[in-house]
Parts: C-alpha cells; structure tokens; sequence
C-alpha cells in the first residue's frame, strides 16, 4: 500500500519521541481519531483548510500503513475540531456523495516505527502551507 501522509505540529511530536510518550493530536478527544491523508496532493489543502492560524513548525510524517497498530478506516472527509471540512474533499468542484474521495482516519496513536519520514512544511507569514520539500521523493515507491 502506498503510504498514509500526517501534518503535524512539530513541538508535539518532538516532546512525544523525547519523552516515549504515544503521540494523539490536541484534536483527537473530540474527533474520536488521527485524521491521515492518502492522497499527497490534499496535503497543503488539508493544511491550509485545518492548521492554517495555528502557529508553529509543522512536519509531514510519511507513514508505513503496514507498521502501525492502531485501525485505519477510510471515510469521509471530517471536521478537524470545530473546523469544517466542507469543500476540502470535492476540490472546491460540486461532486455527487459517491465521488467524494475517502480520508483515512486512525484509531489509536502513530507507532514511531512506522514512520519513514519527517518532512519540514514551508509556510509563509500568514501562515498558509506553501510547499513540502522531498514529498515526491517520499511518496515513490
């Protein structure tokens, strides 16, 4: 399977690999679990819909889906907290239910062993996710 792609705030997973602790985003009480993207061409549309005013240095973990533990569901397009997910999935283009691309959804925490990759994401001063540096090289096979 190709690999599962998480945006996440580097001071939170840097803490959690320092002190062995399993990592859960600051979202995942509400949201049940850890939003994974499968497609790298969603990843700075997810960024900026989602993390776009939450300040800081995010990465893009590359994951092996065969290495992690925890249940990986795809589904629908969900919110992220308090925030929509309304036209993230369709691209912005009117699309029936049943074209909507699926999002896989993680139900438990990120094995450090499954990760392949840290990449850095560059954001601007807005902070709006511009590019991810090495994305295509970690998304080939």
């Amino acid at each position: 399977m190709a690999p599962l792609y998480h945006l996440v705030q580097e001071s939170i997973w840097a803490k959690c690999k320092a002190e062995g602790t399993a990592y859960f985003p600051p979202t995942y009480d509400q949201d049940g679990f850890i939003h994974l993207t499968a497609e790298p061409r969603f990843l700075l549309g997810v960024g900026n819909q989602f993390y776009k005013d939450v300040a800081g240095t995010f990465l893009l973990l590359v994951l092996d889906y065969e290495k992690l533990s925890a249940k990986v569901i795809f589904e629908p397009a969900a919110p992220v907290g308090s925030k929509s997910s309304d036209g993230l999935s369709a691209g912005g283009e009117a699309k029936a239910k049943e074209e909507l691309p699926l999002f896989p959804h993680l139900y438990g925490t990120i094995d450090f062993g499954a990760v392949t990759a840290e990449l850095p994401i560059e954001r601007d001063a807005s902070g709006a996710f511009l590019s991810i540096p090495g994305l295509d090289a970690a998304a080939a096979p």
